[in-house]
């Protein structure tokens, strides 16, 4: 059988006295109560005299089964009876039994025993009266009974209660602790001693929870007391709703915790973690001190101010930590209402030593005392009440400080802000310290670079040329492009532009190499095709070099690949002012634009051979004809080549563009930064390179050929064919010397030519240029006769009588040439 409970709301019940059947209805789970508590009337004997309907229920007996038994019976086991009697401690005592119920049960009860005839001489007639009650009910009620005890005697927890009005009605404790609180809270509302917005914001959520029945859990609430403000305190706000045993609300109960400490706690941990994430988005020292200052305002401070060592700009090594004296600048500043603005730029000099803290605060800003002019002040006009530093120290060095104040009502700072800010500092320095490395290795980099690159204008007899060069934005900074202008016998030139794969220093260095064996090739004066090819043999070889070196300079070195770091592609052009024409060579380059003086703009139909260091392919030249003021752009791929855009598709911008940006006309100089500004992608993954030439054409009455016979009787008639055309041009100060040079080079080549015709050109430009083509391939070489040879001195001799001299390989022998100042040039 089950243990037989108590009565349910409407069980029922015989009153022994009355006979009447009565209805028990339990509202409560009070043990006091009489739907709840058992009540037996009984003599000294222990007989059992009268019972209460609850006494019924509970032993689930009627009373006319109840009467006229003893106490005794009624338990499960009448032998603990005295273990029963033996809590007796007084006339009004209180004990504990099992009592059985009809039909097996058992249940566990608490009992209190009240004398009721405690004056009465005789005591056999004495009576007493028992009430008892379920002992998990009444244990149940006893701590519910402590809990709210403890509740309001506890000061840890506040704890308060409120009517259907939101008037207090009961609490353990002051609601804030601190000044401004009446001395009794009883009957009053929240508006009358908190401020009224916050007394609003409260008085809002607790209605809710009288409404709705759901509690509030764990709400941040300001307090702040009408008489003393002060800067509030922050509290936790729980709460629940409280209603009669009807169910009728009586009120609501509210449970708070001072958190303001928690809170600013985790305001600094919330700025500290922003911080470590903002800072470092930049290697720039102008981003990241801005994201310093941006960071700390409005949540540390309303104003900040970030001042840097003079020596970070300058991408040298800032003061030691035992310097005294530096200089700092502002670099970034945050807050302010355009009032007071701090001044951004300006540089201070200050004195910190090694032995200077880490941080400082000023809790008020007076402009008095022995520390007044180590305050650093913002701009007049701020409204600054409390500041304090923090020093930026990275690697022994002094990188600055940053700088915070609060104006207005805010509370001065404390010791806890002072620590945050210092920790920020410490995380900031080593981030500006990265960024000033970076910018000062970056700065290196760019300077090696544009130091290995030509002017960006140039003016020779063939072309008039400018160029564009736009570093990339990526981490190494500086990349392998290049491009050159170069001067070539004859009024020639040679455009060049090349992109060496890879980024950084390697690349940069590797560009050098290259661009100083391009012009060392160039000098030789080979066709575009040959220079390439001697051009990819030293790639080649310095990719097995460098795979040597890092297999540990084993036997065993790795194939070289057109793809690795040394790899490279490069576009040789040469042109001809005399002859107007062009030949040119790609390695794996794309094509260069011609814009013609009609306006039209193609790409020259070049075949690009492999990129340099694949070896083992030929490259094809090409030749076409330039008409004088045409302009020839070249260019590297990161010009054209775009981010989820085809090659194609670059490569028609930069013809539109070419065609609309008036290159014939205006200064190259402007057209190439224009187009490079519309054409470039920001940010730039890749160097932009653009050389653009103008053609020039030297005019035909300038310039004249004879082809002679290989026969010694010739030179005479050379000489004088050479003095003539002189006196043409008005050039009669050159006719002795350039008779005689004239005379040896015709005589050299009739006498090593092996009977082919020779060929002799004048040329009229800036200088004057001769030359002798014969179909031998040996070239001449000049030394130093013996007093007693009769030959040997005629190229000494040239060399003493010329600007300059030298020799070139044809594709039908070679050609000898010199250039000699004209008169009156400087």
């Amino acid at each position: 059988m089950p243990t037989v409970r108590p009565p349910g709301p409407d069980q029922t019940g015989e009153n022994p006295i009355s006979g009447v059947r009565v209805r028990i209805a339990r509202s409560n789970d009070d043990p006091l109560d009489a739907g709840n508590a058992a009540g037996l009337l009984v003599d000294a004997a222990g007989t059992i005299l009268g019972c209460t309907p609850a006494a019924e229920v509970l032993l689930n007996r009627r009373a006319a089964q109840l009467c006229g038994r003893r106490l005794k019976d009624l338990l499960a086991d009448p032998a603990r009876w005295p273990e029963v009697m033996a809590q007796q401690d007084g006339p009004v005592w209180e004990g504990r039994a099992v009592v059985s119920a009809a039909g097996g049960g058992e249940e566990d009860i608490i009992f209190r025993v009240l004398p009721l005839d405690r004056g009465e001489p005789d005591r056999r007639s004495a009576r007493f009266f028992l009430v008892g009650a379920p002992a998990a009910l009444m244990l149940r009620w006893r701590q519910d009974h402590a809990f709210m005890q403890e509740m309001f005697l506890q000061k840890r927890v506040g704890f308060a209660m409120f009517d259907r009005d939101l008037r207090l009605v009961r609490t353990n404790t002051l609601v804030l602790p601190y000044t401004g609180l009446p001395a009794d809270l009883g009957g009053l509302r929240l508006g009358e001693f908190l401020w009224a917005e916050d007394a609003r914001v409260i008085e809002e959520e607790l209605r809710k929870v009288l409404t709705t029945g759901t509690p509030l859990v764990a709400m941040d609430a300001l307090v702040r007391t009408r008489i003393d403000p002060g800067t509030g305190r922050i509290m936790a706000l729980s709460a629940f709703r409280l209603q009669e045993p009807d169910g009728r609300v009586m009120g609501v109960t509210a449970l708070f915790t001072d958190v303001t400490r928690e809170r600013g706690a985790r305001r600094r941990l919330d700025l500290l973690h922003r911080a470590t994430a903002v800072l470092g988005n930049s290697l720039s020292v102008a981003e990241t001190t801005q994201d310093l200052a941006d960071v700390l305002v409005p949540v540390l401070a309303d104003l900040a101010a970030v001042d840097i060592a003079e020596a970070v700009f300058a991408h040298e090594e800032p003061g030691p930590g035992h310097q005294r004296e530096h200089v700092l600048r502002r670099a970034a500043v945050a807050g302010g209402d355009g009032t007071g603005e701090l001044p951004v730029g300006g540089s201070l000099r200050v004195d910190i030593g090694d032995d200077a803290p880490r941080g400082r605060m000023w809790p008020r800003l007076t402009g008095h005392g022995p520390d007044a002019d180590d305050v650093p002040a913002p701009a007049p006009g701020s409204g600054a009440r409390c500041a304090m530093s923090a020093l930026l120290r990275a690697r022994g060095r002094l990188l600055g400080r940053v700088t915070v104040w609060r104006t207005g009502t805010r509370p001065p700072f404390d010791a806890d802000d002072l620590a945050v800010l210092e920790e920020i500092a410490s995380r900031a320095a080593l981030v500006v310290d990265n960024a000033r490395r970076y910018a000062r290795e970056r700065h290196a980099s760019v300077s090696l670079q544009r130091s290995l690159l030509p002017p960006t204008t140039t003016e020779t007899t063939a072309v008039q040329s400018a160029s564009v060069y736009y570093p990339t934005d990526t981490a190494g900074g500086v990349s392998g492009d290049w491009f050159d202008v170069i001067p070539l016998s004859s009024a020639r030139v040679a455009l060049v532009v090349g992109d060496v794969v890879g980024h950084g220093l390697q690349a940069t260095a590797m560009m050098g190499r290259l661009r100083t064996a391009v012009r060392t090739l160039a000098d030789l004066d080979l066709e575009p095709d040959e220079l390439l090819t001697h051009l990819d043999d030293l790639v080649s070889q310095l990719t097995v070099e460098n795979s040597s070196y890092e297999n540990g300079a084993t036997a065993s070195a790795a194939p070289p690949s057109a793809y690795d770091s040394f790899g490279a592609t490069c576009l040789y052009v040469t042109y001809d002012p005399v002859a107007r024409q062009c030949v040119m060579a790609s390695a794996g380059h794309p094509p260069p634009a011609l814009l013609a003086p009609d306006g039209t703009v193609t790409y020259a139909d070049v075949s690009p051979g492999p990129p340099l260091g694949v070896g083992g392919l030929p490259f094809e030249p090409v030749e076409m004809e330039i008409e004088p003021g045409s302009v020839l752009a070249l260019y590297t791929d990161g010009l054209v080549e775009r981010p989820l855009a085809d090659l194609d598709e670059g490569m028609a911008a930069l013809r539109d563009r070419l065609m609309t940006a008036d290159a014939l006309d205006r200064p190259l100089r402007d057209v190439g930064r224009e187009m490079v500004a519309d054409l470039a992608p920001s940010p730039l993954s890749d160097d932009v390179t653009l050389l653009l030439a103008r053609t020039r054409a030297v005019p035909p009455e300038a310039s004249v050929v004879w082809v002679l016979e290989p026969d010694p009787a010739v030179v005479a008639d050379a000489r004088a064919l050479v003095v003539e055309q002189l006196s043409r041009w008005g050039l009669d100060e050159l006719a002795f010397t350039t008779e005689l040079v004239a005379s040896e080079l015709v005589t050299n080549a009739i006498r090593y030519a092996g009977g082919g015709p020779v060929e002799l050109k004048l040329i009229r430009t800036s200088a004057l240029i001769c030359e002798v083509s014969d179909p031998s391939s040996t070239q001449p070489r000049m030394r130093r006769a013996r007093a007693t040879e009769e030959g040997g001195r005629g190229l000494f001799l040239i060399a003493q009588l010329t600007e300059r001299w030298g020799s070139r390989y044809t594709r039908h022998g070679k050609t000898i040439w010199t250039e000699q100042t004209l008169p009156g040039s400087p």
